[in-house]
Formats: structure tokens, sequence, C-alpha cells
């Protein structure tokens, strides 16, 4: 008696899909693109990024003009006149002085070495460019509307630096901004 099987022949392995190592194939090709997607990406934003701390800091530089700054010259100290001199001085390197006069403020007891930089959130820039001309100068920003900013002679106060300290203070912080860009 012979028995008959109704299994079919095995297929030579020439003929079976390769179906597990496509599908490995075509994840790993998927993550690589994912990761050049995001390294094309992210370098993207970083370039968009430093182009435009370059341009801030190009558009920096104009609003360093001394006739684009109202400042206000305030005397805090016992010598008499000391204001207005400190006021034609700022007038002849180009500030706009809007008034000069005794510091009548209640800060006035409160200010001390060579003086102090008053200003409001719209003249936080003019206010760190006039610390350059006194030196030592501390700074109170308090809750004015205006871009005006006040210079107060202390009690210590002897002289403004020069304009070729002012300058060369200056000197690095643009040579940085450009050595960056």
């Amino acid at each position: 008696m012979t028995q008959t099987s109704e299994r079919r022949p095995a297929r030579a392995s020439r003929d079976r899909r390769p179906l597990v190592p496509v599908i490995f194939l075509l994840v790993l090709a998927l993550a690589a693109l994912g990761v050049w997607w995001n390294v094309f990406r992210t370098e993207a934003a970083g370039a968009r990024a430093d182009a435009a701390a370059c341009s801030s800091a190009e558009a920096a530089a104009p609003s360093l003009d001394p006739t684009t700054v109202q400042i206000r010259v305030l005397n805090a100290t016992d010598t008499a006149g000391l204001a207005g001199t400190v006021a034609a001085t700022m007038q002849s390197r180009g500030f706009v002085v809007t008034e000069f006069a005794n510091d009548s403020s209640p800060r006035r007891a409160e200010v001390a070495g060579v003086g102090e930089v008053r200003f409001g959130p719209r003249g936080a820039e003019a206010a760190r460019y006039l610390e350059l001309f006194l030196p030592g100068a501390g700074e109170y920003q308090d809750t004015r509307a205006d871009a005006t900013v006040d210079l107060v002679i202390g009690p210590q106060f002897t002289e403004l630096a020069t304009p070729e300290a002012v300058a060369a203070a200056l000197t690095p912080a643009a040579s940085a901004s450009a050595a960056a860009c």
C-alpha cells in the first residue's frame, strides 16, 4: 500500500520573496532620511539666527549717535553750577541736553560715588552709552515713558571721560560684533 501525501513540494529558495530584509531596509532608509532632514533644518535655523544677530548688531550702531540721545543733567552735589558745566560739555560732544538743574528727586540722598544714570525702559540703550561718559556711575531704571536719560552728577565726580576714552571703550565692542558676523 502506498500512501500519497497531499503535500505540495517545497519551493526552491530562489522563488521565496525576501520580505523581512526589504522591510528592514525601508525602515533604515526612513530613519536616515529623518536624520538628514533634522540636520538640514537645524543648520538652516542656525544660519537664520546668525543672520538676525548680525543684522541687529549692525542696526545697533546708529543708536550710539549722540544727536539721538536726549539727556537731562542733574547736580546731586553741593557744588554750584556743576550741572551747567557738565551740560555744556555734553552739548559740545553732540548730545541733546533738554534740561540742567539741581537734583530735586527723592533719590538725591541715595546718589553716591561719581553719579548715577537714570532711565526708563525705552532709554536703556542710551543709558548704557552714557555710562561710558561717566565711568563708575550707578544706574537706576524708573518708570518713565520716554527715552530721556538723566545724568546725575554725584559727590565724587571729578570729570567726564575723554572722547578718546569713550572711543577706546567702544572699539572692542564694535570689532567683536564685526568679527562675529
